[in-house]
Order: C-alpha cells, then sequence, then structure tokens
C-alpha cells in the first residue's frame, strides 16, 4: 500500500493588489513611531528582499472557508472520487472565518465543517477538523492524514490549507505587504500502485522561538487597542529559518533513501524569495551539490504569502502546468517544505 495524492485544486482571489497601490498607507514601527524612509524607498527594498510584486486578497464576500471549499470541489473533480467515501477532512488555518470589518475570528462551527456543509457530505463517519500549525499547517495536515490512512483509521482525506490574511494585516506595518489570500486542496488516498509519501520530517521550536510570530497591536498608537493583527520578527525567522530548515529538508531526504541527484523539485513555502533561495542554497550545499536550474517553482511574485496555501497551490498550478516551464512527470522525486509560526518545520518527500 502506497499513500498518494490523487488530486489537487486551488483558489486564487481575483483582486489584484500591486505594490503601487501602498503608496499613501502611513507606515510606521513597531513602537509607533514614523517610518524613516519614504513609502517608495520602502516599497522598493521590500521589492527587492521579498520579490512580491502584486499579490491576491478575498472580495468581501468571500471567507477562508468558502475558497476551501473551491479548492476542495477543484481537488475532489481531479481525483474522480464519491465525496460519500472520505474519512477525514483536516482544513490547515490560522485564523479562521475573519468577515470583512469585523474584529474577531469565528471559529466554530470548524473551517472543516463548513466544508463538508457546503460540499453537501451526509456521511457522518467522515470527520472534520481544523488544524493550527502556522504556515507549515498544510504539510502537518498531510502527514496527520498519512498516519491515520497507514493505522487503518482511514482510505482517503481531504487536505486543506486555506487563509485570509488580509483580513487580519495592519495597514501601519510595512509587512502587511507580505500577506495574501488563498486555498489549496489534495485528495490523498491509499492505493497499491508504486510511489506516494517516502518520507516526512517535523518538529517545533519554542524554547526561543515561540513570539518571533504573534498577534499584536496596530502600530499607530490611535488605532483601537483591542483589534489585534499579525505581527512577526522578520529578522529573527530569517535567521532561524536558514539554519534549521535545510537541516530539516536533509533529514527528510536521507530518511527517504533517495540521492539529492534524483530530486525534481522543491516545493518550498512561498514567503520571502531571497529566504527562500538561500534555504535551498544550503540544503544543496549540506548534500555536497550545487542547485540545479529550474528546481525550485515560485509563486511569490504574483501571489505572495498565502500562509497555509502557499504549497498545495503551487503544486496544484505546476501539476496543471499553470507555470511556465515547470511541470512533474511520473516518478518524479519531490519535496514539500515549510516553515512558520511555533516555529514550526516540516517537510515531506514524494514520489509523483
Amino acid at each position: 500500500m502506497n499513500i498518494k495524492i490523487t488530486g489537487t485544486g486551488s483558489y486564487i482571489p481575483n483582486v489584484i493588489t500591486k505594490n503601487a497601490d501602498f503608496h499613501l498607507h502611513d507606515f510606521k514601527n513597531l513602537d509607533g513611531t514614523q517610518f524613516p524612509h519614504s513609502n517608495e524607498e520602502t516599497i522598493q527594498k521590500f521589492k527587492a528582499i521579498t520579490g512580491i510584486e502584486e499579490r491576491r486578497y478575498l472580495d468581501d464576500t468571500l471567507n477562508a472557508s468558502d475558497i476551501a471549499f473551491l479548492a476542495a470541489q477543484k481537488a475532489i473533480e481531479a481525483s474522480n472520487i464519491d465525496i460519500e467515501t472520505l474519512d477525514y477532512i483536516i482544513v490547515a488555518t490560522n485564523y479562521g472565518d475573519v468577515k470583512k470589518g469585523a474584529i474577531q475570528s469565528d471559529t466554530v462551527p470548524s473551517m472543516a465543517s463548513r466544508v463538508k456543509y457546503h460540499l453537501r457530505i451526509k456521511n457522518p463517519k467522515c470527520v472534520c477538523y481544523d488544524i493550527l500549525f502556522g504556515c507549515p499547517g498544510w504539510i502537518e495536515a498531510m502527514i496527520q492524514a498519512q498516519a491515520f490512512i497507514k493505522c487503518g483509521m482511514a482510505k482517503r482525506c481531504l487536505v486543506i490549507g486555506s487563509e485570509a490574511l488580509s483580513r487580519v494585516v495592519d495597514k501601519h506595518d510595512r509587512d502587511s505587504m507580505i500577506f495574501s489570500d488563498g486555498a489549496g486542496a489534495t485528495i490523498i488516498e491509499a492505493k497499491e500502485d508504486g510511489g506516494g509519501i517516502l518520507a516526512h520530517e517535523s518538529a517545533t521550536y519554542s524554547y526561543n522561538e515561540a513570539n518571533y510570530i504573534y498577534f499584536g497591536k496596530s502600530n499607530c498608537p490611535k488605532a483601537d487597542p483591542n483589534i489585534r493583527y499579525i505581527k512577526m520578527n522578520g529578522r529573527k525567522i530569517y535567521e532561524f529559518a536558514l539554519i534549521n530548515v535545510p537541516k530539516a529538508m536533509k533529514s527528510c531526504l536521507e530518511k527517504s533513501g533517495k540521492d539529492i541527484k534524483a530530486l525534481k523539485k522543491v516545493f518550498i513555502h512561498q514567503a520571502n524569495e531571497k529566504m527562500d533561495q538561500a534555504i535551498l542554497k544550503r540544503f544543496y550545499k549540506l548534500c555536497g551539490e550545487q542547485v540545479p536550474d529550474g528546481v525550485m517553482p515560485m509563486t511569490i511574485q504574483e501571489l505572495g504569502n498565502s500562509s497555509v496555501a502557499t504549497v498545495p497551490t503551487l503544486l496544484d498550478l505546476v501539476i496543471n502546468k499553470q507555470i511556465d516551464h515547470q511541470e512533474l512527470k511520473k516518478g518524479d522525486i519531490i519535496m514539500l517544505a515549510s516553515v512558520g509560526a511555533g516555529m514550526n518545520i516540516n517537510a515531506i518527500v514524494y514520489e509523483y
């Protein structure tokens, strides 16, 4: 028995927000003082470091659970399964449904239960829950679904990553330019043919790192102190990721028994272009190799950082040949890897 992805789907929001749209924002430091650079200079430096030129936001009528459902529909269609045979629906998210203009996250019922409702699944034995694991949440949900299938608790699972970060960003924080919205979904099930998940790695570092990403007040002193926004210590995260993610990736590859020369693609969390490039370079250096051309597909330029949705969306786009010069062939060895709040790290080696 092998545990394989049999269908993928994604939802990319229609609202395009370009870097130029931030020119009139009133950016401030964490302590509320005025940001020292002009917006033009800030945006130029931001683009040079992150690679982000534009990002996608949900329109006002949609929530994270809605786009999770829309991505799930595509994955179900691609896998050609009977939805009543799903044993689990697992949704990775960080903030649940935050309705436009609201100051609270709506987490009850779970987003997974909302997806099941929208899919009109009648089977009560299809169990639904959400997972909170930061940006690596979708990969961690895949690891959990694999465990359920391995131990005989399930045969088929729907795993989704969905986030609407535009609803929790502080417009006075420069980091607000990083975040975006989106959803990606996969059907994972037991199959008799070859391939599938070969190995995984997962870890949480929280001794000193727990508060590198957190929920905090606005940088603007005049803002409502009761409203909280996503905040992060970008420098600490960058340094942490460069040290720890390549080691986790190497460990995962070694567990799989595959040589790095067999690795065709690395699907890494789309957080920061320079950081991802540095992680990849260090990973290959640890394995004694140079980074081959075209091994790391990127969508961050147009889609920004949609947290749990970045990796499954990227995978879906490559599988469906929606990214120029990127494709997968049967038998290709690939890696999925992510890092985020916790601080959490994980990776999967997969044979397509």
